[in-house]
């Protein structure tokens, strides 16, 4: 399972971070992000040597989702030299999000 990232671990884990780093802000309520939790982990176990991934669970980590403007979960965000470099909303089916992040897992 992915490591999980939190309002304090945050700039470290993932602004700092020397490669992309894909985060999944999810709840425990939430049914879609239930659904594409285990896709997000299989990305992260087959990418690893390409991508950092980590998920932020919204409910316990308020202060980095308000920060970027998350309001609809799952959300997941590609975070590249610190900044946001992609995002897409909503579950999607493996294929969806190994074609959207295809950038960083390239190469």
């Amino acid at each position: 399972m992915a490591e999980q990232v939190t309002d304090a671990t945050f700039a470290d884990e993932v602004l700092s971070s020397d490669k992309p780093v894909i985060v999944d802000f999810w709840a425990e309520w939430c049914g879609p992000c239930r659904m594409v939790g285990p896709v997000i982990d299989e990305i992260g176990e087959e990418y690893s040597d390409k991508v950092k991934v980590l998920k932020l669970d919204v409910e316990n980590n308020p202060a980095t989702a308000m920060k970027y403007g998350i309001t609809s979960i799952p959300a997941i965000y590609v975070f590249k030299d610190g900044e946001v470099d992609k995002q897409t909303v909503g579950a999607k089916p493996k294929a969806a999000l190994l074609k959207e992040f295809a950038p960083y897992l390239e190469g």
